[in-house]
């Protein structure tokens, strides 16, 4: 079941992103109105006469099923790991944080639609469960420890960019900084720090392979997210 649900909502993370980046900047309750609207129609008939279009439809085809083996994969990762009583949440976690790194890749940008809905969840999840990755905590309670976590995935970012602010002004976007803080709301504080420095190591990596010196930083955060969760809750 996780695999094929993993696998439908994969395919539809291109689509998703796509009608989210050109409806910017709605508002909230107009993209959730209008996302699944067509702008437009045109007959399949003249769009196969179309070869570039016919070409760019295909390399959209494999990203989508290229999203759904991926999502599916790390879906059922998820499911094997995590406490099957509250998986909802773990894989809403991951869902929205995937398809942040296609709306990042495609708009160099982080939408609060999606950004502040993880936030709310994150705290909604550790006012009953308790911080995921952190269940026990002996000198702040559970609520406190998820609150600490957006504290600290907020202002962490802010105090490294004062550092480097001065040769790269872009260094953290204010998309990234709402993201860390969701994140943080998530996880607790005790992980959060792990995950930036992660995520500046998998940037550099990413800037390095494909001869770039700028790009989007959400997919960083996202990748390193995923990586931490997996690995400091399978300890």
């Amino acid at each position: 079941m996780y695999l094929i649900c993993g696998f439908l909502f994969g395919c539809l993370i291109p689509y998703l992103a796509r009608r989210i980046n050109k409806l910017l900047p709605a508002t909230t309750g107009y993209i959730l109105l209008k996302i699944f609207v067509p702008t437009h129609y045109m007959p399949w008939q003249k769009l196969k006469e179309n070869q570039k279009y016919m070409y760019l439809l295909t390399r959209y085809f494999m990203r989508s099923i290229g999203w759904g083996i991926f999502t599916a994969a790390i879906t059922f990762l998820f499911a094997q790991v995590f406490d099957v009583i509250f998986i909802k949440y773990y894989i809403a976690f991951l869902w929205i944080l995937l398809l942040l790194v296609e709306v990042d890749k495609r708009a160099m940008l982080l939408p609060d639609i999606l950004t502040l809905p993880l936030l709310i969840l994150g705290f909604s999840y550790a006012s009953q469960n308790g911080t995921w990755l952190v269940p026990e905590v002996d000198f702040v309670s559970i609520t406190e420890n998820s609150v600490l976590g957006a504290t600290f995935g907020y202002v962490m970012p802010i105090i490294a960019s004062m550092f480097i602010v001065w040769k790269h002004p872009e260094a953290f976007g204010g998309g990234d900084i709402k993201l860390l803080c969701a994140i943080g709301a998530w996880l607790g504080f005790e992980i959060i720090s792990y995950i930036l420095l992660l995520s500046c190591i998998i940037f550099g990596f990413s800037c390095l392979i494909n001869h770039r010196r700028v790009g989007p930083f959400g997919p960083a955060i996202v990748y390193a997210t995923i990586i931490a969760a997996l690995f400091f809750f399978g300890i």
